[in-house]
């Protein structure tokens, strides 16, 4: 399974529906496979709160490196 595919099933299965429940949303942008950047864009209410990357580092980021090791940050686009 490559990188791309482990950080869409979290986000798929974990994060989006967090996101949803006030709201919010994510779209995975990019994977690279070589530094472990994932960016992505906060959609729905998540892409105009001021809160936004607070919930992008302190959440987003940190769950995505917790059950995708690989991940080594996450970055808004």
């Amino acid at each position: 399974m490559s990188l791309r595919e482990k950080v869409e099933e979290v986000v798929e299965k974990d994060i989006r529906p967090a996101l949803m429940r006030d709201g919010g949303n994510i779209a995975v942008v990019d994977v690279d496979e070589g530094s472990g950047t994932v960016k992505v864009q906060l959609l729905g209410a998540c892409g105009g709160c001021p809160m936004s990357m607070i919930t992008l580092t302190s959440f987003v980021e940190r769950y995505l490196r917790a059950k995708v090791p690989e991940v080594k940050k996450v970055v808004p686009v």
